[in-house]
Formats: structure tokens, sequence, C-alpha cells
């Protein structure tokens, strides 16, 4: 396991950009599946998360070539050898959900690992079941697989979906994109990561309404693609946050490029009436034509504590990933702000690591945290929770601690950030990893 030596309490200045989305890159490089042609993806993060995807499905006889540094080429097998999947990089990951939609269009039969990924409580895959099961798609559970059986697919006339999550959401519009007929999706999430996928999808030449909607109608096509396309990913609006917060938190000026600011305005704005003071300096399209950009320069601000509880919701609601950055951010505010954290049992519970670095993190339940504040922070050393978010909180704070801090077990937050040590140094931070 790598470390980060961490020397805080400097001001920070320069300018920083915000890298290809982690959770667009890895719904994408599963929909790729559905293409006989070459896909080249651009903006592709060089993440742990997309490195045990690439494992898992080179391992089942895709073939993948970095050509540049964040440029992938794609090209996928006449036929999938599933008996030889990957099963240890499959249990790291929590994308290989995926698989259910994308193989569910060419295998009969097949068999996944159950995965992991970040440890936040009960993480129910029964909405992925309960979606897919529309298309004709059962999936049963075994001791260590799901086993599925896709012999009988059809189009979901009117697909309500339990709850309005990314990742389901996506499984169910990869699955539909190759299904004869029209499938009607209802409350389904319109988040950042789900559009990238749709315009994607749209390239290759599915038909897709209602797109940035809560409900898609998707016009299946059963005709296999075959097209070589090339597709600009996204930016990603957690990693634009994660600079917000270091800015933020270390009381620093700084330029943050390329942030995605439909997915961000929100978050500016309970920002904004903390006190926080920052200026909007370029507005543009981002290369896949789509998303809107912007250039943020922040600027030194004294906080003070909302009123109202700080909590998450499906976009358009504050992102439910951009939540914990509010618990460091917080610890800089004067007064008490309450951050209810609904979605995930435990990850509350990781909140008061901070607490190590001399925070008053007050946890109420394994939802709801307290946050007292202004509080000074002190450097120490502290081993990473197994979530990305909750580790990434603690880096932030560690970077405004005065002193040297060791931040243990970083697997983590390079599941889910490329290459912060150098990036970060750039802007003037004193961080570098050690094995």
């Amino acid at each position: 396991m790598s470390n980060y030596i961490i020397n805080g309490g400097r001001k920070l200045k320069g300018s920083i950009t915000s890298n290809g989305s982690k959770n667009a890159a890895v719904a994408l490089l599963h929909a790729t599946l559905l293409n006989y042609g070459t896909t080249t993806l651009i903006n592709v993060p060089r993440i742990e998360e997309v490195f045990r995807i690439i494992e898992v499905l080179t391992s089942i006889g895709v073939d993948f070539k970095w050509a540049g540094k964040n440029k992938l080429v794609i090209k996928r097998p006449k036929k999938f050898s599933l008996k030889k999947i990957n099963y240890q990089s499959a249990i790291k990951t929590r994308s290989v959900l995926f698989l259910f939609g994308a193989l569910a269009n060419f295998e009969k039969s097949f068999s996944i690992p159950q995965p992991g990924g970040c440890r936040l409580g009960s993480r129910t895959v029964m909405p992925h079941l309960f979606a897919l099961e529309n298309f004709g798609i059962k999936i049963k559970t075994s001791s260590k697989y799901y086993d599925v059986n896709a012999s009988n697919l059809h189009p979901a006339a009117n697909l309500v979906m339990y709850e309005s999550g990314d990742t389901v959401t996506e499984n169910a519009i990869i699955a539909a994109s190759l299904i004869t007929g029209k499938t009607v999706i209802k409350f389904a999430s319109s988040n950042y990561m789900v559009q990238d996928l749709c315009y994607f999808l749209q390239a290759l030449g599915v038909k897709i309404d209602g797109i940035g909607s809560t409900t898609l109608t998707i016009y299946g096509q059963s005709r296999l693609i075959n097209k070589d396309i090339t597709y600009t990913i996204t930016e990603d609006p957690i990693e634009s946050m994660l600079f917000l917060s270091i800015a933020v938190v270390t009381n620093s000026s700084i330029t943050i490029k390329r942030c995605p600011i439909d997915f961000l305005e929100l978050e500016l704005l309970k920002l904004e009436k903390m006190g926080f003071k920052y200026k909007i300096l370029k507005k543009y399209k981002a290369k896949n034509g789509f998303s809107n950009l912007v250039d943020i320069k922040t600027f030194p601000s004294r906080l003070k504590a909302l009123t109202e509880k700080i909590y998450a919701r499906p976009y358009p609601g504050l992102n439910i990933d951009n939540l914990p950055f509010f618990v460091p951010i917080a610890t800089q505010a004067k007064g008490s702000t309450f951050i209810f954290d609904w979605v995930y049992e435990e990850r509350a519970l990781y909140y008061v690591e901070l607490n190590k670095l001399g925070t008053n993190v007050r946890l109420i339940d394994s939802h709801r945290v307290y946050v007292d504040g202004p509080t000074k922070l002190k450097a120490a050393e502290i081993i990473c929770p197994p979530s990305l978010r909750n580790s990434t909180i603690i880096l932030v704070a560690m970077l405004a601690a005065k002193g040297q801090s060791l931040l243990r077990n970083i697997y983590s937050i390079e599941r889910g950030y490329e290459d912060l040590t150098n990036r970060l140094s750039t802007i003037g931070a004193d961080l570098r990893k050690i094995d």
C-alpha cells in the first residue's frame, strides 16, 4: 500500500485543470462493448478504477491500447471469453455491474463476480435486478457470482426506476440500446455521467430522446453496431469540487480550469452563502460538444455556517459525491454546520476521522453530523477509510493542517484521482507518494 506524506498549512496559487470524469469513463468503457468497430476514447483518467475495468475486459477478450496519455483505443472481440474473466480485478470494482446490460445483448447466459468498490454499508444491487427484469433479464445470486439469463430479451415499454441511481440508469440504457423496439425509462438519473453515456451512444447511432431529463426514450436496434468513432469524455465535476474544497480549506486563491458548471451550480451557491468568494473567468464548451465548462478563480474567504442543513439528492440537487467535501469546508466556517448524508448507511461514520486533525465533527447517527468551526487543523497520521470520498476529504484537511501528516493506504484515493501528487504540487502543495 502506498502512502502520502503531506507538509500542510501552505497557501496555494496558480492553476489546476479538471480531468475526465471517472464515473463517465467507467460507463463508456463498458458501452464500447456494443460496438464491433474501433472506439477511441479521449480524456480517459488514468486511475485505479479504470485500470481494474481494463483488466477485467481484457481478460474476456477486449483489446486496449493507450495511444497517448489519456487516449484509449478499444476493439472488442467477435466472441467474449467469459470463463476467463479476471475474478480478482472484478471484485475490486462495483463497475462490473455494467456487464449485466452490456453482455445481455450478446450472451444468453453468463456469470459475473460479485463486485467490491467503496464500503459504505448496505449497497444493494436490487435496483439493477428490478430494472433489468423489465427487459426479460433474470439474475440470480450464488455464493460469489451473479448468474444472468438473457434468453428472452424484449424492450421495456414502461420501466419505472426503483431508485434514480446513476449506475442502474446507465445499465438500463446500455441494455436497451440493442433490443429492438422502444424503451421508456421513467425516474431516470439525469446526472452528468448518464448524459455523457447517452451522447456517446448517439454517436454510435442509437436514438435517444429526453437526455438531461428524468424520462428517457431509447429506440433500440437489433442490428449490430460497427462504427469507428472517437469520443471525448466530459470533465469531472467531482474533481472540480475537490479543488474547490482545497482552495476553501487552505484559504487560497487558485484558478480551477474546465469545471462542468451545470453540475456545480448548487454547490457554488451553498458556498457563496457561506461567504466563499470566487469569480467565473471564462465559459466554453467541452470537446464533446455538449458539456458547459468554466474556469473558476477562488479568493481567500471568511466562512460562516449555513442555518439550513446541507444534504444531497439526485441531479439537479447537490451531488451525492460532492457532499463529503462540505465536511472539511465546514471546519473552517464560524458556527455549527448540519450535514445530512442520507444515502449511505456508513459514510458519515468516517467523517469523524477528521477529528484526528483537530476538527470538531459530532456524529449524531450513521447519517448525520454537526461540524463546529472554525478550527485550527493540526498534522496527524491517519489510515484511509475504504471509501474514495472519505479518504479524499482527509487529504483536503491535511493540506491545510500545519506540520507533516502521513496518510496511509491511499489506494481508495487513487481509484478516483489521477497523479494528485504532481498535479497539486503545481499549485504549491507539498505532498509526495511513498511505498
